[in-house]
């Protein structure tokens, strides 16, 4: 195989710097159990562009591609709808490690890169959960959302909760409160929902241009 594999295009660059910035999401999410690597495949003896938790392999960013690696590249050629790995391993000290490699295909849909995840097993479970516990200190803000399973029962959702607030927080005349819920709407993005203002203005009781009319002055304040 060749030490070259493949010439990345501009497109195939940002592609591959969108992952870049995927990786640093997981590892926020998951924590520090988890290795992430991010391969490019134009130099695959520095394949390695990124990686969080290096230490989890030994690795740091300019380390060449594996020779599992190689191995899956060579099987992506002979089955091209292939596109993951799910396997289990060890490190250079003999840690278990559970693996999953994916396929990064560029513009053409040829491999431009490989997203490798290295769940070390021996991590201490007291470890593992820390990350999804919340410490009273620093707990983050706990955030609503809603997964709604079409968009009309997003709207609703959303639709509720707004006149909720406006109702309880906000010091509005009667006149004034279909212009607030309208706002607030506006502000959290749901009109760029197929069918919203139509529902909305339903529910408001009101005609689309007067939800139209609203929209318009609150952009224009922008």
């Amino acid at each position: 195989m060749p030490r070259t594999m493949v010439k990345l295009s501009p497109v195939d660059q940002a592609i591959l710097q969108s992952h870049a910035t995927l990786l640093d999401g997981l590892a926020a999410y998951l924590g520090a159990g988890f290795e992430f690597v991010l391969h490019s495949l134009d130099n695959l003896d520095a394949s390695v562009i990124k990686i969080i938790n290096g230490h989890l392999t030994g690795r740091q960013a300019g380390a060449p591609i594996t020779d599992l690696a190689l191995r899956m590249l060579a099987q992506i050629n002979d089955s091209p709808d292939r596109s993951a790995m799910n396997y289990f391993c060890t490190n250079r000290n003999g840690e278990p490690l559970k693996s999953t490699t994916l396929v990064i295909r560029g513009e053409q849909g040829t491999p431009i890169g490989l997203l490798c995840i290295n769940f070390h097993l021996n991590t201490p479970l007291h470890e593992l959960l820390a990350g999804f516990s919340q410490a009273p200190a620093s707990a983050p803000e706990v955030l609503s959302e809603n997964f709604g399973t079409d968009v009309n029962e997003t709207v609703v959702v959303a639709l509720v909760a707004a006149r909720k607030k406006v109702a309880e927080t906000l010091a509005v005349s009667s006149s004034g409160y279909n212009k607030a819920v309208i706002n607030l709407l506006y502000e959290q993005g749901i009109f760029k929902l197929k069918g919203a203002v139509i529902r909305v203005a339903q529910d408001l009781g009101v005609s689309r241009n007067t939800v139209y009319l609203h929209l318009r002055a609150v952009q224009d304040v922008e």
